[in-house]
């Protein structure tokens, strides 16, 4: 992963600037393989470095003959669509502050099927999830505010049903007095227990400030590694003392209302929750190019190509 990287660059920072950048297929490959090998081609077989380019668009390795796909094992592997057309989706989605839905991507693609546009939107959201995250807390962090919240309007995944509200964990990082930074969502089927004390142990660097509502499962994070547990207790709404979970809650409920339609489905909840979060850490980013990045480089980095 490139340390600093600058639009114009290592990113083009306008659509403009994008088609430009990108006219073929061979253009984006050569951009794929920058983000894949930074460092220069290394063999996924016997990492050898020494190589030569074969007329199929392949890397041979001059130590052990194995041929590579720039795509293999990513988001655009075997896939029957322009890299190009990709790249455009991406930008697209990326570009979007309210997020994205698939007839709205259906449309700006022109001929896609519906069915491909939300395959092809699902397997962003993939790449968006990072299993590997940073943890929070660190400089210029105040403190870890740890909640739950239901989130309204999600789909039960079964025929003919109405909609419920799911339990979601929320870590946010409190900077400053009106000031949050990175955001943590997982789904829980069981709110109120353990499963909040592990969530975010599991979200949280070590020795950070974590506050909480108070209840008892909180009160093993002191043994856990973190050097204070704030406590406010239960004498005030927790959303006065802890207001980063409630604002994030209402943020997030906006977006699955403006933005999705509240067109979820409960097995596909965690999905937009990664995408919420990959919008949300990216928020202050100077160029909304630099999102489209960071989804490039995902992508070539363990993403799974739909089905179309």
């Amino acid at each position: 992963m490139l340390a600093e990287p600058v639009a114009g660059v290592d990113y083009p920072s306008t659509a403009a600037q994008l088609r430009r950048w990108f006219p073929d297929d061979e253009a984006c490959i050569e951009y794929l393989a920058r983000l894949r090998w930074p460092d220069g081609f290394v063999c996924p077989g016997c990492s050898g470095r020494e190589h030569w380019r074969t007329g199929g668009g392949l890397w041979m390795c001059a130590a052990c003959s194995r041929k590579t796909s720039v795509t293999s094992g990513t988001l655009f592997h075997r896939s029957r669509s322009p890299l190009t057309t990709w790249f455009d989706a991406i930008w697209f989605v990326t570009s979007s502050k309210q997020g994205m839905t698939a007839a709205a991507l259906q449309e700006h693609l022109g001929t896609t099927s519906y069915e491909t546009a939300w395959s092809w939107l699902h397997t962003m959201r993939r790449a968006m999830s990072r299993p590997d995250a940073e943890l929070l807390g660190g400089a210029g962090v105040e403190q870890v505010e740890v909640g739950e919240a239901f989130l309204g309007g999600v789909t039960r995944d079964v025929p003919g049903a109405t909609t419920l509200e799911v339990p979601v964990m929320i870590a946010v990082e409190r900077l400053g007095p009106r000031r949050l930074g990175r955001v943590r969502l997982e789904t829980t089927r069981h709110p109120g227990t353990l499963e909040a004390l592990h969530f975010a142990a599991r979200v949280t660097g070590p020795g950070a400030t974590v506050a909480t509502d108070g209840s008892p499962k909180f009160r093993r994070l002191a043994l856990m590694g973190f050097e204070q547990t704030c406590v406010p207790g239960f004498e005030e709404p927790a959303g006065r003392i802890l207001p980063g979970p409630r604002q994030i809650a209402l943020q997030l409920n906006r977006w699955m209302i403006e933005g999705m339609r509240y067109g979820v489905r409960e097995r596909h909840l965690q999905g937009y929750l990664d995408e919420f979060m990959f919008r949300s850490d990216g928020r202050t980013a100077a160029s909304r190019g630099l999102l489209f990045f960071r989804l490039v480089e995902r992508a070539v980095n363990g993403g799974r190509r739909p089905r179309e």
